[in-house]
């Protein structure tokens, strides 16, 4: 059986991940507070990210921009003209909906790209109505950015803006990053931070919703070089699902092609592709399964007024093939608004032509933790039968807690207490000695908890611990000498089994 999005809601309620802000308020909608093991999931998810696309690399630089900057950013940039969606408003109680989505739910039709005109004719056509039966007023664009005042006055020239998205920190910085890493084209600047999003309609738990984190990168390349990608050999023959502008508007499934078939066909440029498949790979090694990630381009008719071509990666969420990642060949869109604005320049000295050149944008990755967050539990959730409990196969790297310590009964809480604080400066640990063994491995389970230790009336004589998987249950015997080696080891990559010596289950009862 399927897990609906309510159901997951409740699991990461009464586990910890995810609550409801302001609940005994009776909640704000669009908004959602993690727990202790949400908190700690989210975390690693920015912190693998972190490693593998600033860290592990030579060309990438991270910043931190602030959330309120000055509000010309948003002039230059174009959201405060166009960052909006259609909005449907009922003409006497003024109910509103966010229209793409309301005629999606109501026709069953394909919504994207869709505009104003297109709209108001499928209303009337349809005679479509508001929930209470009222009819609808022509409908009108809704700008998503949320509005601020700086400083004690109120008035125009006070008003500034949260910000929708991480990417202008980045573009308005350019010059002094490129500048004070010494960076030679190509290169990319990456950001995580909160964004914000007045969303019409926010729905369906963290999937939309109006506060979350991005993860993002600019690609910054030589506007001559857009087919130049020394990398893209790397990776041209890895497959994935896509599926084509030509397919959507022709009303065809998806097909499995190769990143090559992107750049032969012109749909991307060849660093576009690379850092395509460069999170393709990266969401594998995360754990999300194949036959859930799709890519699918953007239609004509909704590219972003900076975009020269656009490509999602789109996740099977139980409600639909949902956007779960972004990824915009930007242009020199950005770099060139706000040069014009602010009278100052962003250009790179080229030495080949001995001039001075706008950087061109040929990827965008833009990544919302939240929506990642999502599709992470729901392909890690299993209701195991066998185990008469629910099992997060969580990536080791994302668990939350990657080991629990266990004393088999309580006479053993003093040694299985010097273990747990052995590890814990190593390793984020949790201690449990409530409930039968069975029990605690259960809540262990659903936690994720890669590695369960167990501290038993044998460990005072041979000074050794038992072991268990989390995924196969299975469990080897490790001398207390070696643990934090082979916790190591088996977070490094290592199968547990490869680690020491398989032995059987056994039940103690609690005392």
């Amino acid at each position: 059986m399927t897990l609906t999005i309510e159901e997951m809601a409740a699991f990461c309620k009464r586990k910890g991940f995810v609550y409801p802000t302001a609940e005994i308020y009776g909640g704000l909608a669009g908004f959602w507070d993690f727990g202790p093991l949400g908190v700690e999931l989210k975390n690693n998810i920015k912190r693998q990210w972190w490693k593998t696309f600033v860290h592990n690399r030579t060309d990438v630089f991270g910043i931190d921009g602030a959330i309120i900057t000055n509000k010309k950013v948003w002039e230059a940039s174009g959201h405060a003209a166009n960052f909006a969606d259609l909005m449907l408003i009922s003409k006497k109680t003024k109910i509103k909906y966010r229209a793409d989505q309301f005629i999606a739910d109501k026709l069953g039709i394909n919504t994207e790209g869709i505009t104003a005109a297109e709209v108001n004719k499928l209303v009337k056509e349809h005679k479509l109505l508001a929930d209470n039966g009222e009819e609808f007023e022509e409908v009108k664009p809704f700008n998503l950015m949320f509005e601020t005042a700086v400083g004690p006055s109120q008035g125009s020239q006070n008003i500034a803006y949260l910000r929708p998205e991480t990417a202008q920190s980045i573009f308005i910085n350019f010059n002094l990053v490129a500048d004070n890493a010494r960076a030679k084209l190509p290169f990319g600047i990456a950001q995580v931070g909160k964004a914000f999003r007045n969303e019409i309609s926010p729905r369906d738990f963290l999937f939309r919703s109006r506060e979350f984190d991005l993860m993002e990168i600019e690609y910054f390349i030589h506007p001559d070089k857009l087919q130049d990608c020394p990398f893209f050999a790397d990776v041209k023959d890895l497959k994935i699902q896509v599926l084509t502008a030509e397919q959507q508007e022709h009303k065809k499934q998806h097909a499995e092609v190769s990143f090559h078939y992107l750049v032969d066909t012109s749909l991307a440029s060849p660093w576009h592709a690379y850092w395509l498949a460069c999170f393709y790979q990266w969401f594998l090694e995360l754990g999300l399964k194949k036959e859930n990630l799709r890519l699918r381009e953007h239609m004509k008719e909704e590219l972003a007024h900076y975009a020269g071509a656009c490509f999602d990666f789109e996740y099977k969420f139980p409600f639909g093939w949902k956007e779960l990642q972004g990824d915009a060949d930007r242009t020199q869109y950005d770099l060139t608004k706000h040069g014009e604005m602010s009278g100052k320049p962003m250009v790179m000295y080229d030495e080949e032509s001995k001039q001075k050149i706008v950087p061109y944008v040929a990827a965008e990755p833009a990544q919302g933790v939240e929506r990642l967050f999502l599709a992470i539990l729901f392909d890690a959730y299993e209701d195991d039968k066998k185990r008469e409990n629910i099992v997060l196969h969580l990536h080791p790297s994302l668990a939350p807690v990657h080991v629990g310590v266990f004393p088999l009964v309580n006479k053993l809480k003093d040694k299985a207490q010097e273990v747990f604080i052995g590890l814990q400066k190593q390793f984020v640990c949790q201690y449990d000695k409530s409930g039968s063994i069975g029990r605690r491995y259960a809540r262990a389970d659903e936690m994720g908890v890669p590695l369960c230790i167990t501290v038993d009336f044998e460990t005072l004589e041979d000074h050794s611990v038992t072991v268990r998987d989390r995924d196969s249950t299975k469990q080897i015997r490790v001398p207390l000498a070696t643990l934090s080696g082979v916790i190591a080891q088996f977070f490094a990559g290592a199968p547990l089994l490869s680690l020491g010596k398989e032995v059987s289950v056994q039940v103690v009862k609690e005392e």
